[in-house]
């Protein structure tokens, strides 16, 4: 009999989180915000932070009409839970700005682009061992409060898990995993550190974690934007955190896709899990989302929205009417794609209308696998786990292996 032991599955992987490390960076981050846009083909591109996903229906009405006066008519949702504006002309970030700290949405202007987090979808409604969604204002709160934690990388993430392994698997800098109602374990580099903390007590920890990773980064030149790319970086912010460890567990991995449709809520409430179709929300669809639910709704890391607390599943069709997927077995939900042209100046194709084309006739290849689309070798926006590469060869498509 072959194979490995879990507990050295652990040490594993844990081993390789903590003494990998890239190529040292050689240019400073550049990752797009609300007030740092960036050129793209079709206009300038802003990049609105939401974290854990949460946005309010008045929230969502505002990036609606930014999207519809100020850009393209559409929002793009991200595999991080945030929000892009397409089409922007040049200097449209001002009037954004104004209107998103007018909402809400822009707490600190010098923070905007460090506020990358992800939360366990539908925390405290359904499943999970607690509800965390507590924790995303108090961390982010706190982030923004600290004058030092403006200099995160934009690539920086954290994620609060509430025990159901949904976003653990993400490969967060930063991570809160739940082991019980009672016990919360620190992820460093999507690995468990071995650090302990109780639920009251694990937004501060994520908070130090964060701060020593700075720590870290500056005592080795200040260039890395990820945890993984520091040598031992896990090992090393762990240790400065001087707290005693237990036996480290492994991290569930992400889900390859999310759920969609009708879910039933604990307190017998229906939640309705729309996917976005490549992530594109017309401006439309948005509204009609914003006005579908009473409470908050939440962004979640596979390109759809949740309407949470609804008494039943009734209005699933006036959103399956409007474009979105409420069909769990609809391919839709397998499949991504970077922008392709007219976005990128650098695609060979225009990825998303062939793929529409190729969904609609029935026509994916790799008998319908997971699958990412993308215009150039570059592959942008990649989703993690096994995934079959469709790449743009300037005449047609080269279909790769699942990896």
């Amino acid at each position: 009999m072959t194979g490995t032991v879990p507990g050295a599955r652990v040490r594993r992987s844990l081993a390789t989180a903590m003494t990998a490390a890239s190529t040292p960076r050689d240019r400073a981050d550049a990752c797009p915000g609300a007030l740092q846009t960036h050129a793209a083909a079709d206009g300038r591109l802003a990049r609105v932070r939401v974290p854990g996903g949460a946005l309010t229906g008045a929230q969502l009405r505002v990036l609606a009409t930014a999207a519809r006066e100020l850009g393209d008519g559409a929002l793009e949702l991200t595999s991080r839970g945030n929000v892009q504006l397409r089409g922007l002309p040049a200097g449209a970030e001002v009037e954004l700005g104004d209107r998103l700290a007018a909402a809400g949405l822009l707490p600190s202007a010098t923070h905007e682009t460090a506020r990358n987090l992800l939360a366990s979808v539908l925390s405290g409604r359904a499943g999970g061992l607690l509800d965390v969604r507590a924790w995303v204002p108090a961390f982010d709160a706190g982030l923004c409060a600290d004058p030092r934690l403006a200099e995160l990388p934009g690539r920086f993430l954290a994620a609060f898990d509430d025990g159901r392994g949904d976003v653990a698997g993400s490969g967060a800098d930063v991570g809160l995993l739940a082991l019980d109602d009672g016990t919360v374990a620190l992820l460093l580099a999507g690995a468990d550190s071995g650090l302990r903390v109780a639920p009251g007590e694990a937004v501060a920890l994520a908070l130090a974690a964060t701060r020593a990773f700075l720590d870290v980064r500056a005592a080795d030149g200040g260039t890395a934007w990820r945890v993984g790319e520091l040598a031992d970086g896990p090992e090393r912010i762990a240790a400065a955190l001087g707290a005693p460890r237990a036996e480290r567990r492994p991290v569930p991995p992400a889900p390859a896709v999310g759920p969609a449709g009708a879910l039933l809520q604990d307190d017998g409430r229906t939640a309705l899990v729309a996917v976005v179709p490549l992530g594109r929300l017309t401006a439309g669809q948005a509204e009609l989302l914003a006005a579908t639910g009473p409470a908050d709704l939440q962004l979640t890391p596979w390109r759809s929205v949740v309407v949470p607390d609804l008494p039943d599943a009734s209005a699933s069709g006036a959103l399956a009417a409007a474009g979105l997927v409420l069909d769990p077995s609809s391919a839709w939900l397998s499949v991504t794609a970077c922008a392709g042209r007219p976005g990128c100046a650098k695609s060979l194709a225009d990825v998303r209308g062939d793929v529409v084309a190729a969904v609609t006739t029935g026509a994916l290849p790799a008998g319908g696998a997971r699958q990412h689309w993308v215009g150039c070798e570059r592959r942008c926006g990649r989703p993690r786990g096994s995934v079959v590469d469709v790449v743009a060869t300037g005449s047609g498509y080269r279909v790769g292996a699942p990896g």
